[in-house]
């Protein structure tokens, strides 16, 4: 096993160079010869999704330790049209051969449909999310049985797919569903290192797929049956409302809302939606204070709003924790009786900011 073999090089010190005092191997592509952020066109693209914890990281830049040398590159058979585990350990850093180029870098499974290939990426960070959905794919293909028979019995969605038609199709939301559901089944970290974990996680996840997607189901029920005739309800309204509220509704529910949040996240949702009715209601009586509280919010957001365009911050943790505060401050503020999981304020936003920035 290619992978196996590689990690003993690693424990005797041996394996293969990424480049010695005279510099890198002529015909290797290194990460740094890439360019920052950049992979050769060669490479897949890598899908902008997912938490970035999850994939093996060198230790070379800012650690004590050096990187390790990458793994000897394996035959394209071993790394290429997977649909199960039939490989090794990945390491750290791996070498794959792409006609004379000898490509070096941070292995990922890359979803390719119908299977899964090992690919290298310069970026650590990207190679993480793209091995994230890789592994996705991986446990799909091998319980594509039992999830067979769950997509056929989702409960409600035909019914959920015509609340969704105004967003996007049925066959989306099926699929987001079902993606949703391998996420908590077995991707939970820390991921499936090599064959064996990752054979016990989908023995594991085998029994409780069916259940989740039935759960996740009925939460998406609920979300979409609050989010069912509010896009006309906003129409009617005057314009800095109507395009205050409407930016939050698409934000919160978009195309690929299930697949872009945590289901810890989208347990929210409900509220959030609810909390949006009760603000309708209240307007219709005093748009004044409507109008008062919507300068509060945009106050507080505006700064959010801003940074968070720039390149990368929406995949920074803090981040994502402060864009959820500001929905909750949007409850505390125009539906308070609904309540929020902790204290929210304008003012203690505006410190979370502060210590954010510093």
């Amino acid at each position: 096993k290619w992978a196996t073999g590689a990690g003993e090089c690693y424990r005797r010190g041996g394996g293969a160079r990424r480049g010695g005092a005279g510099g890198p191997r002529p015909g290797v592509a290194t990460p740094a010869a890439w360019g920052k952020g950049k992979a050769p066109a060669t490479l897949a693209a890598a899908p902008a999704a997912a938490s970035a914890a999850a994939a093996p990281q060198g230790k070379g830049k800012g650690g004590n330790a050096p990187a390790p040398a990458p793994a000897a590159a394996p035959a394209a058979s071993q790394h290429m049209g997977l649909t199960s585990w039939s490989f090794g350990e990945l390491p750290e850093l791996l070498e794959i051969k792409q006609g004379k180029l000898t490509l070096i870098g941070f292995p990922a499974l890359v979803d390719k449909g119908t299977h899964c290939d090992i690919e290298v990426f310069d970026d650590p960070n990207v190679a993480a999310r793209t091995h994230r959905i890789g592994l996705r794919r991986l446990f799909a293909l091998q319980l594509k049985d039992q999830l067979k028979f769950a997509e056929k019995n989702i409960p409600g969605l035909q019914g959920m797919g015509m609340q969704f038609m105004t967003v996007g199709s049925q066959e989306e939301l099926r699929d987001q569903i079902i993606q949703k559901a391998i996420d908590i089944a077995c991707l939970q970290d820390p991921l499936p290192h090599d064959a064996a974990s990752f054979n016990k996680r989908k023995d594991e996840g085998k029994g409780r797929i069916g259940l989740l997607i039935n759960e996740i189901a009925r939460l998406v029920g609920a979300i979409l049956s609050e989010f069912h005739g509010m896009p006309k309800r906003l129409n009617g309204l005057a314009a800095p409302v109507a395009a205050d509220m409407q930016a939050q509704l698409q934000a919160l529910v978009h195309k690929r809302f299930i697949a872009d949040n945590e289901y810890s996240q989208l347990a929210h949702f409900p509220r959030y939606l609810k909390a949006m009715n009760v603000r309708l209601e209240k307007l219709r009586g005093n748009p004044s204070r409507d109008a008062q509280l919507m300068a509060e919010w945009q106050n507080a957001a505006s700064q959010y709003q801003r940074i968070s365009k720039q390149p990368g911050k929406s995949l920074d943790p803090r981040m994502t924790e402060y864009r959820w505060m500001l929905e909750e401050l949007r409850v505390s503020l125009f539906a308070q009786e609904l309540r929020t999981p902790m204290p929210v304020s304008a003012k203690r936003l505006q410190k979370v900011w502060e210590s954010m920035i510093r």
